[in-house]
């Protein structure tokens, strides 16, 4: 399906939880309040609209969180959605934690793909800025999605006083073994906010100079906006994904579910659907009228003010404008 830009939407994003195991300070820091039970999907209203949505034209999906492992019959849940007819993907994001417990499982589910969230290789700055000392159960788990032959991609967000020089032993990661690191610039949303992040193209002309070799990728390595480049000698790739500083929306092709069931047309802003009412009360095609609804109403870009003081319209593009 097209939003009113003529865009192609075909991926949604379920998040199945607002809870982790973690508690980084950009994402989920000490003291957050979580939603009640009763107001999260059910898994069974998840597999609903993921029903409707295929039938509209969504292909594939990505199941997150909060950590969305910590959601007991997680892999389950994914399988039920790869048996949906039309759908050709489902993958995870996973902050790495619990990978290896459930990799089994969510192999034997169909998962396509894992995104792990890991914002340095260091064990005293993985507990500074995740709040536990797990670092080494995540590399277990990596080591093992990839020994099973998994994609698998490492997606990484650089803090500026925090982890900023981090850059250097992420990207030797993709030395050893056939993952792609991905730098993520942090957005300034949420917790965010408070955090400064660090200009993906500052990584990138760091990584020029340190491998003059280095070119651009255009192999397809996904469903999302990474810019990829490959490194002479390496087994897997180097990614940047700059949502602030080479925004990529006029190709974007996502919407977004929360786990209390809000559809929305864009990460960046406040605009939503509500869809957990329209499955709770409503009949099955006013479903699919909520999320056609969501995709009409996609903005046409977001905006951030950058530490240059760069600002940009945020105005909602009008359904049929």
């Amino acid at each position: 399906m097209r939003d009113s830009l003529g865009r192609e939407i075909d991926y949604m994003r379920i998040s199945v939880t607002d809870r982790c195991n973690l508690r980084c300070r950009y994402c989920m820091p000490e003291g957050i309040a979580l939603s009640p039970a009763r107001e999260l999907l059910t898994f069974e209203e998840i597999e609903l609209v993921s029903q409707a949505a295929a039938e509209l034209g969504i292909r594939r999906f990505k199941i997150t969180g909060g950590e969305p492992l910590v959601r007991r019959g997680c892999p389950k849940l994914i399988g039920r959605l790869r048996r949906i007819p039309k759908v050709e993907q489902v993958t995870l994001t996973t902050n790495g934690v619990l990978l290896g417990d459930f990799l089994d499982e969510l192999l034997e589910n169909g998962l396509d793909g894992v995104n792990i969230s890991l914002d340095t290789l260091n064990a005293d700055l993985y507990q500074q800025i995740t709040g536990f000392d797990e670092l080494e159960r995540v590399r277990k788990g990596i080591y093992k999605a990839v020994e099973s032959g998994l994609r698998v991609k490492i997606n990484t967000v650089l803090q500026r006083g925090v982890n900023d020089s981090e850059w250097e032993a992420l990207t030797g990661f993709a030395r050893e073994i056939p993952v792609d690191v991905r730098f993520i610039e942090l957005m300034p949303i949420g917790f965010g906010e408070k955090q400064k992040g660090v200009n993906g193209n500052e990584i990138l002309s760091l990584l020029r100079e340190k491998y003059p070799q280095m070119e651009k990728d255009d192999r397809i390595h996904g469903n999302g906006p990474a810019v990829y480049y490959r490194i002479p000698g390496f087994e897997g790739c180097v990614g940047f994904i700059c949502a602030v500083h080479r925004k990529f929306c006029a190709s974007c092709n996502r919407i977004r579910l929360t786990a209390k069931g809000e559809l929305k047309p864009c990460l960046c802003y406040g605009d939503c659907v509500d869809l957990r009412r329209v499955v709770r009360e409503g009949a099955y095609q006013e479903i699919k009228g909520a999320i056609w609804e969501a995709v009409i109403r996609k903005p046409k870009m977001h905006c951030f003010e950058t530490e240059e003081g760069v600002t940009e319209c945020r105005r909602m593009v009008e359904i049929g404008g």
